[in-house]
């Protein structure tokens, strides 16, 4: 790394919002002086780009490989919370990320979890409890509380929640937000308690909501949850109170874009590039209190260079001065390293998922299609042999979740939305207690799929009849050291053919992945039972009892 160098363009100033052409010398990793020069290369040197809000785990890469796809996007930090992992390993887990992070340029700014598990009406493989919490937040590289995902206990003042909220602010931490949907009096109390943040905003009317109560507003362009188009109208009155994230983000899609994307889309819909430029750069900096570079003298030399903004093609990323990427090229590399995990779950048969006909209709998880939410429905059961089976003809498929940690026996529901004609797909990732989940046309091929992620320790897979297609993760189930261009290549195909048998899902694994997450309502599934997230309880798969000859 060269130790002094300068570089000259059109610079953004983001604190004193302006642009202007001159240049910047870089000393020791640091930019010590600032000048200005009418003639420079027609060029933009611009703040590196700030995820606001991200698991690094939903890549499955680990956060090494994570960073050599992100900073050729022009990403020179994240604001990532590891609750993914630590559900799997608890803080072993979280070390585990913070060391691999420590191999590379990019800058990861971790949080502490503060819902591990997410909920007790699910299994997971560690509790962070009050004590673990102060823990964490008393260490430095510990940055903020992960956002608050059981806004129920906020709404009844539950002992634990408090607690960890209460830890968060005599830190003076930051406190992330979720809380879906959250409107009014409920709404109030939730931000009242110290939580300056929300991710999970689905109407424009909402996030304003939340904006005029004091919270900042991250808006979300995921694998899973894209909220871009409907929530990028605020710039134009709150671009303040506002940051990018990606919250979960697939390899495939990885590979293409992050926060670059949203940053193009957002210019050429019109907006502001210098309003749009703070929300990705100066207000998560400013709001988590990060150690990175805004083009102030005396920052960190953490800046990327851009030919033009109508197509924001990123030439150069740098951080602490090192040029990390070029041209679309990482510049450093990585070496594999260790693979915890926690996996005690053994084979299961057809048996263990049939399911008696106990009346004529079901309750049917109803998956929608970008979004982590579901609906509540209810349908005709189809009936085989006093059994209920898939329902291949009306899209109503048995859904099984295996607790991935104990032998138990598993967990079944009805989802629609899938619309798979033949096969089956399964996973270890599954929000957030990353548990086995299936989703198929019958349990010959639900058996199939499990039970090849049970003899690998995790992954995801895609079956049908004998042909099996498998990304092994090997780190906690979740995560790979593999390249992350050839985790791309895998889940691409793996996607494919989820199509192939008949998905017509965008992302089908990463839907599939939700449908455990019990703190998104309406319907959901864990490796305990059927539960109903609007009213926080477990609810029968069976509505009524209805007789079976009706």
């Amino acid at each position: 790394m060269k130790n002094y160098f300068i570089i000259e363009g059109t610079i953004a100033d983001v604190v004193k919002g302006q642009f202007f052409k001159g240049g910047f010398e870089v000393s020791h990793g640091r930019i010590s002086r600032i000048y200005t020069k009418a003639d420079v290369p027609e060029r933009f040197i611009l703040p590196g780009l700030i995820d606001a809000h991200i698991h690094i785990e939903s890549s499955m890469l680990v956060p090494a490989e994570f960073a050599r796809l992100a900073v050729v996007h022009g990403t020179v930090a994240t604001v990532s919370d590891p609750h993914e992992i630590a559900n799997v390993l608890g803080l072993d887990g979280i070390d585990f990320m913070i060391r691999n992070s420590q191999k590379v340029p990019l800058k990861f700014f971790f949080g502490a979890p503060s819902c591990v598990p997410a909920t007790s009406f699910e299994s997971s493989g560690a509790h962070l409890g009050p004590e673990e919490i102060t823990t964490l937040l008393g260490r430095e590289d510990i940055k903020y509380l992960s956002e608050m995902m059981n806004f129920p206990g906020v709404m009844n003042n539950d002992q634990e929640v408090m607690a960890k909220i209460d830890i968060a602010q005599k830190q003076q931490k930051p406190i992330d937000g979720h809380a879906p949907g959250l409107t009014g009096e409920q709404l109030r109390k939730y931000i009242a308690a110290g939580i300056t943040t929300d991710h999970e905003c689905f109407t424009l009317e909402e996030a304003r909501e939340k904006i005029a109560y004091g919270m900042k507003v991250q808006i979300r362009e995921g694998s899973a949850a894209k909220n871009f188009d409907t929530l990028i109208p605020l710039i134009e009155k709150n671009s303040k109170d506002l940051m990018f994230c990606s919250d979960d983000k697939h390899p495939d899609e990885l590979l293409e874009g992050h926060i670059n994307l949203m940053i193009r889309r957002a210019i050429q819909s019109g907006y502001d590039p210098l309003q749009i430029l703070r929300v990705c750069t100066l207000n998560p900096a400013r709001h988590y209190q990060l150690d990175v570079g805004l083009l102030q003298q005396g920052d960190p030399a953490d800046f990327i260079i851009v030919d033009n903004f109508n197509d924001f093609n990123i030439s150069a990323t740098y951080i602490n001065g090192q040029a990390v990427a070029r041209n679309g090229h990482c510049l450093f590399s990585t070496e594999k390293g260790t693979t915890p995990n926690i996996f005690k779950a053994s084979p299961i048969s057809a048996d263990d998922i049939k399911v008696p006909a106990l009346a004529a209709t079901v309750r049917i998880i109803r998956a929608i299609d970008g979004q982590l939410i579901t609906k509540q429905e209810t349908g005709p059961a189809k009936i085989k042999n006093n059994l209920v089976v898939s329902d291949t003809e009306r899209d109503v498929l048995k859904i099984v979740v295996i607790n991935r940690y104990q032998d138990v026996p598993p967990s079944v529901a009805f989802v629609r939305g899938f619309g798979l004609k033949k096969g089956a797909l399964a996973s270890t990732v599954a929000h957030d207690s990353h548990n086995i989940i299936a989703v198929g046309t019958s349990e010959k091929e639900i058996v199939n799929a499990v039970n090849l992620l049970i003899e690998s320790k995790g992954g995801i897979v895609a079956v049908n009849g004998e042909e099996q297609l498998h990304l092994p993760l090997p780190v906690a189930g979740i995560m790979t050291h593999q390249d992350g261009q050839e985790v791309a290549s895998i889940y691409r195909q793996l996607n494919a053919a989820a199509k192939e048998l008949g998905s017509p899902l965008h992302a089908p694994f990463m839907t599939l992945s939700f449908m455990a997450l019990l703190v998104i309502p309406e319907l959901k599934l864990s490796d305990k039972g059927l539960f109903d997230g609007t009213q926080f309880h477990f609810t029968s798969l069976f509505n009524s009892h209805t007789p079976l000859t009706a």
